[in-house]
Parts: structure tokens; C-alpha cells; sequence
């Protein structure tokens, strides 16, 4: 029998929001490196200090990238990846009031924490997601969560909803 993989699935929004990273730090160190040149105190050292201050612009700036499979769901930064199977979900959770992150822990082990956001900008994610959750659910390792991810479809479906009426006018 032959197997068909399914493709990654990916933040479609991740290349706008890195080059937006990219293009403020580069902003703010041209506008550092002429105000400097300007006032005629541009040295060695502060072009130096000016490039580590637009370095950690970036690095702050520059969002996670999320990445989906068949099973499997991985948030990318710059010095780690954390990875969930998905499939074998034991727990969702919500954390905190303001910005809120989904907590989601697996049965091997694995954990990582996720910005909602990402999913409801991204159909194809959540529908990767909420397809493997369900078949750990069925499974019965999903012991924590379902309510979350429940509250978190109705959300993602009713601002997909709005949207699509919005552009139809109606």
C-alpha cells in the first residue's frame, strides 16, 4: 500500500513579520549610525554598539516559526525547537490574562508553548492541529484540554466567519 504524506504546514504570516524584523533594526541602525556621523561622534566603538543594539532589535523582534505535520507540531526559534506529537496530546492549557499562550504537553515528553494567535491567522495549522487532537482524543491520551481547544475552534471559526462576511459585504 502506498503511503501519501501530507505537506508541512507553516505561519504564512512568519516571512512578513522576519522581514519586518529585519527591516526595523535595520532602520534603527542607519538612523543611529547618521545621528552619530551627523554630530561628528561616530566611532569605531559605537558603530559596534550601534550594530549589537540593531542585532537585539531583531532577535527580539523576530517571531517563532511554526511548522506543522502529519502528527506533529513545531515552534522554531532562533536557538531551539520544542516539538508536540500532536496525536498523542495529554494536555492543553491556557496561561495567562493578557497574552495568552497554549501550554501543550505530549505523551513523550514533549512540550511547547504557543501564541493562539498563530492558529486563528492560519487555517491550515488549526485544522492540522484540531485533526490530530481529535484523534487523540478518541485515543484517550487527551486527558486535560479539551474544553480549551473546544473555546479555541469557536473563536477561530467565528472570526473566519466575520471575515468572510466582511469581504462578501453582507
Amino acid at each position: 500500500m502506498v503511503q501519501r504524506h501530507q505537506p508541512l504546514v507553516t505561519d504564512r504570516r512568519w516571512p512578513a513579520a522576519a522581514r519586518h524584523a529585519f527591516c526595523s533594526a535595520a532602520v534603527l541602525l542607519a538612523a543611529a549610525l547618521l545621528i552619530d556621523w551627523g554630530s561628528g561622534r561616530l566611532t569605531p566603538l559605537r558603530a559596534g554598539l550601534w550594530v549589537l543594539l540593531a542585532t537585539v532589535t531583531f532577535v527580539v523582534l523576530l517571531p517563532a516559526r511554526v511548522v506543522a505535520g502529519e502528527g506533529w507540531l513545531e515552534v522554531r526559534g532562533l536557538w531551539r525547537r520544542r516539538r508536540v506529537a500532536t496525536d498523542a496530546l495529554v494536555s492543553v492549557r491556557a496561561s495567562g490574562a493578557v497574552a495568552i499562550r497554549l501550554i501543550m504537553r505530549d505523551a513523550h515528553g514533549g512540550r511547547l508553548e504557543l501564541d493562539p494567535r498563530v492558529l486563528a491567522a492560519n487555517p491550515l495549522l488549526w485544522h492540522r492541529l484540531d485533526t490530530d487532537a481529535s484523534h487523540a482524543r478518541k485515543c484517550g491520551t487527551l486527558r486535560e484540554g479539551a474544553e480549551v481547544l473546544r473555546e479555541l475552534d469557536e473563536r477561530i471559526s467565528g472570526d473566519q466567519a466575520r471575515a468572510l462576511f466582511t469581504r462578501s459585504g453582507l
